[in-house]
């Protein structure tokens, strides 16, 4: 895909893979966006619960150059999308038990060992990509609708969500911003009514995945890469955009707006977050491993976490 002309300047912090994926998303999503809003179903508005409650002077009423940038796993959902998407894929048998526990080795890996080793990382994402290779996009389109249903419409969080929709109530934009395949995070985004989502691309030829993604995963300084390929395409001012996390590695995302909010933290953001006083909201009934030095995804949800991680669902502007 060649490099897209409406990219702002950046520092170099990102690697071009990094560069590649963030414009993928971007383009994948304002392609994608009108559409959605013209076939989606209704949302469910009724008062989702939660704090509800924002800075009185914040979102802007009418502000058309402001956006919201929510991440998805354990930010709007609890959980990760990739764990509930993988679990959905091996009830429908695109894999074996061997290959689970394959994957699940993998991810654990990565997550005990706190390292990113790019030879073993893309051994992950080559085996992860290989269970969709060949199948269509529409197929996994139709199966990600169905997933959402069984295993993450009740695991929203109605306090974020009520942050969400309060930038939608004062005329504004928002999206997801996820690691998750690009059509998973799109069903999420228009089932709660927002106008779209940047996720993972991946690669695919008249309509079936060639087993191949665009850039790498929508991980880290991607996240930050699509966010500023996309405002500078819709003419938004990022100084006036907020965004939101639970994540350290979203810190590139945050550092990005002018309204940077740290949500259900980790301890590493909510340190971050403290020392240059960006807003918090926790809405955990408790600190859940908030003291446990493995992540908690390290468990249960390296199984699926790990099958689904590079399962990225999007065919690639040709």
């Amino acid at each position: 895909m060649a490099a897209l002309g409406w990219l702002t300047p950046r520092r170099r912090s990102a690697t071009a893979r990094s560069v590649l994926a963030g414009e993928a998303s971007a383009e994948a999503a304002r392609r994608t966006a009108l559409d959605d809003a013209r076939e989606a179903p209704d949302a469910d508005h009724e008062d989702p619960g939660g704090s509800g409650k924002h800075e009185p002077d914040f979102p802007v009423l009418g502000d058309d150059r402001a956006a919201a940038f929510f991440d998805l796993d354990n930010t709007v959902m609890q959980g990760a999308a990739l764990f509930h998407f993988g679990r959905g894929l091996y009830k429908r048998k695109f894999f074996e038990t061997r290959d689970l526990a394959r994957f699940a080795w993998q991810q654990a890996w990565f997550r005990l060992a706190g390292v990113e080793d790019p030879e073993h990382m893309q051994e992950a994402r080559d085996s992860a990509l290989s269970i969709v290779k060949g199948h269509r996009v529409a197929e996994l389109q139709s199966i990600g609708e169905e997933i959402y249903d069984e295993y993450m419409a009740e695991r929203i969080w109605p306090g974020t969500r009520a942050l969400a929709q309060a930038h939608l109530d004062a005329g504004q934009r928002v999206w997801l911003v996820t690691a998750a395949p690009v059509e998973i995070a799109q069903v999420i985004a228009r089932r709660l009514g927002l106008t779209g989502a940047l996720g993972t691309v991946a690669e695919s030829v008249d309509g079936v995945y060639t087993g191949k993604l665009v850039g790498e995963p929508l991980h880290g300084p991607a996240k930050a890469e699509a966010v500023r390929a996309l405002t500078a395409a819709e003419g938004l001012d990022l100084s006036r955009c907020a965004a939101y996390s639970d994540s350290h590695n979203d810190i590139p995302m945050l550092s990005l707006v002018g309204h940077p909010y740290a949500i259900n933290p980790d301890a590493k953001l909510r340190r971050h977050a403290r020392e240059l006083d960006w807003r918090l909201r926790d809405y955990r009934t408790g600190r859940k491993a908030a003291k446990v030095g493995i992540p908690a995804a390290a468990g249960v949800g390296a199984v699926a976490g790990g099958t689904a991680a590079a399962i990225a669902l999007h065919r690639r502007r040709r």
